[in-house]
């Protein structure tokens, strides 16, 4: 890159104001993709389990990804990059479609509404309000909760766990190779991922898939093709009947998920980067902004609501101070539209482990809640529990917030719970005692 290049760099990011350079910031931006872009080939296979084309979901999993860097690094200047979120894949697959028999456009229509929504309350500083009003054993455990609903869509899915009328589930098959590759390969990826090595989950699952090219039991579709075609899901939403009670609770919990998640994530990978000033991040309404605008623009293009990823720590580790990283990581994702026929190769056997490892990480936020005030752990457990156990985002978050207001109540502990929380836990209790689960 010539001078004049590098100094325009500089003058718009404030990069060296911020203690980096132009090459720390291209290489946290690789760093960053490196770490998260298994989410290129795990995105389009959860969402086709729920009727959509995979060709078109893998562009528009690229494209959101891209605008929605784009966009943090542009406006907001912060080294964080966001992509359709795990768990928010899962439950507008595994729950809202598959579970409730809403079509996918339908979906996509909630998805948007809830984009909608973010808008208006990141303009207002309503967001930042909720988070600050509710609980920290509410908020790591739907964390925990979503990493165990994760593992378990995985572990079903690579059929390493299988249905059993007497026990409910039990172990499948040991002896087949995709249940043996399964296990094998989040081991694999642990190990990378312990030794540091620069995008382990990704690494782990290309391994996988050529082990099991290799060995004839998967057809190995090719690496570069041509751009897929985006028709299929390109604004098919559908917003009919979507205000009735039972799918203004799917926007809900869409809404709820991503509000902790996100925002979770943009104060972490601050805070790891240093750029947090008396413990607030500056420029936050523009943060949240593009992270809001990201939601609407992937569900008109074709996906399940986009977030701030964790794994935008790692650029931050590499060096990453400022919005170049992230636009670096936007850059690279537009650079993977070339490669859908490898992502259509990969198996779900080769996305399992990944998936697992992405929960392990997300039950690392188990350890913040107070285990040895029980008024706090109770509700925190029931949260915990019921996202796996239901097989339900939702009804995970619902129990957990019915349980913390009422436990507080008997305990004596009104004072605890905060408006906000009654107010949502009395919409729950509502939602599932006359419409039901």
């Amino acid at each position: 890159m010539s001078p004049v290049g590098i100094s325009f760099l500089d003058r718009f990011f404030k990069i060296k104001e911020s203690g980096s350079s132009v090459r720390t910031e291209v290489l946290a931006g690789l760093t960053t993709f490196l770490a998260m872009s298994y989410i290129l080939v795990v995105n389009p296979s959860i969402l086709k389990d729920a009727g959509m084309d995979f060709g078109a979901v893998f562009v528009a999993t690229c494209i959101s990804s891209a605008f929605a860097c784009m966009m943090m690094g542009l406006i907001a200047n912060y080294p964080i990059a966001l992509a359709p979120g795990m768990g928010l894949n899962a439950y507008f697959t595994y729950a809202v479609v598959k579970g409730m028999g809403i079509s996918w456009q339908v979906a996509l229509g909630a998805v948007f509404v809830s984009g909608i929504i973010f808008i208006i309350l990141s303009l207002f500083k309503v967001r930042e309000a909720i988070v600050n009003s509710l609980p920290n054993s509410l908020k790591f455990s739907i964390g925990g909760g979503i990493g165990l609903f994760l593992a378990l869509v995985a572990l079903k899915s690579a059929g390493v766990v299988v249905s059993n009328p007497a026990t409910l589930v039990s172990l499948g098959d040991i002896h087949s190779p995709q249940v043996l590759m399964t296990i094998v390969g989040f081991c694999f990826i642990v190990t990378l991922e312990h030794f540091r090595v620069r995008g382990g989950i990704i690494i782990g699952i290309l391994t996988i898939t050529a082990v099991a090219s290799l060995m004839g039991i998967n057809q190995f579709q090719g690496v570069f093709a041509p751009v897929p075609s985006l028709a299929p899901t390109f604004l098919q939403l559908d917003f009919h009947d979507l205000f009735t009670m039972s799918l203004v609770s799917v926007i809900f919990v869409f809404f709820f998920v991503d509000l902790f998640d996100s925002t979770g994530v943009l104060i972490g990978v601050a805070g790891r980067a240093g750029l947090l000033v008396d413990g607030k991040l500056p420029r936050v309404k523009k943060a949240l902004l593009a992270d809001s605008t990201a939601i609407v623009v992937g569900a008109g293009l074709g996906t399940s609501s986009t977030t701030a990823y964790v794994e935008s720590a790692a650029g931050a580790a590499a060096g990453g101070r400022t919005g170049l990283t992230a636009v670096v990581v936007g850059i690279l994702m537009l650079a993977s539209l070339w490669f859908s026929k490898l992502a259509a190769s990969v198996p779900p056997y080769a996305t399992a482990p990944a998936l697992m490892y992405v929960g392990v990480l997300m039950m690392r936020s188990m350890t913040e809640i107070d285990w040895k005030d029980v008024s706090e752990a109770a509700p925190a457990f029931f949260t915990l529990i019921f996202m796996p156990f239901a097989y339900s985002i939702a009804d995970g978050i619902a129990m957990g917030f019915i349980s913390y207001a009422l436990i507080k109540l008997f305990c004596g502990r009104v004072k605890d719970v905060s408006y906000m929380v009654w107010i949502i836990a009395v919409l729950w209790a509502f939602k599932l005692l006359w419409l039901g689960a």
